[in-house]
């Protein structure tokens, strides 16, 4: 299929990691990083709206994020370093319901995971820094954010911290309501 090779994660409807053909030569290296009509042929129509890059230091671990209404579907990689990336199904009704997949994305392998509507997302940095790349299928509304902890016991993210590594979070990310409490995902306002 294309330039990409797509793969579902696990039984997780919707969830999918994607690596590129990366063509290289003594030159250094060329590869498609998005192409709609791949996408659609992989059965991922989505159109994005906004890009985002952050940079992290090693130990930081950023989320378990989501928007209750303007819900984004998140394309994911790593353009420097390495993350142990992880997304959360909180679609109510839904067979996977609470569970979560995580996986290694690095600059190096150029790997990629599609996050889903309706999915909570949050990664590690797990190299000196790492710069994450995002493109999103709905803008960013600081007023409809939320999360869930990093640490959620009821989840239960394997995360593979190494020993002696320190976590470094937000305020805000150390401050969510636990799971169990409940996610209320409210239908998108026209």
């Amino acid at each position: 299929m294309g330039q990409f090779k797509f793969e579902k994660c696990l039984d997780i409807e919707g969830l999918y990691t994607i690596e590129p053909k990366i063509f290289s030569d003594e030159r250094g290296y060329n590869l498609e990083t998005y192409n709609s009509k791949d996408f659609k042929e992989a059965g991922l129509d989505m159109e994005f709206v906004q890009e985002n890059q952050s940079m992290s230091k090693k130990g930081v671990l950023r989320g378990l994020h989501f928007q209750k209404t303007y819900q984004q579907g998140k394309l994911v990689r790593v353009t420097s370093g390495e993350v142990f990336d992880v997304a959360v199904d909180i679609r109510e009704g839904s067979k996977t319901y609470g569970k979560w997949f995580g996986v290694v994305l690095s600059a190096e392998k150029k790997n990629m995971l599609y996050v889903p509507e309706g999915f909570a997302h949050g990664f590690l940095v797990l190299s000196d820094t790492a710069e994450f790349a995002y493109k999103l299928s709905d803008y960013y509304h600081p007023e409809d954010e939320s999360g869930i902890p990093w640490n959620d016991k009821k989840i239960g993210v394997d995360w593979p911290i190494p020993e002696g590594m320190k976590i470094i979070t937000s305020e805000k990310d150390s401050n969510h309501p636990a799971f169990s409490k409940g996610i209320s995902l409210k239908p998108k306002r026209k």
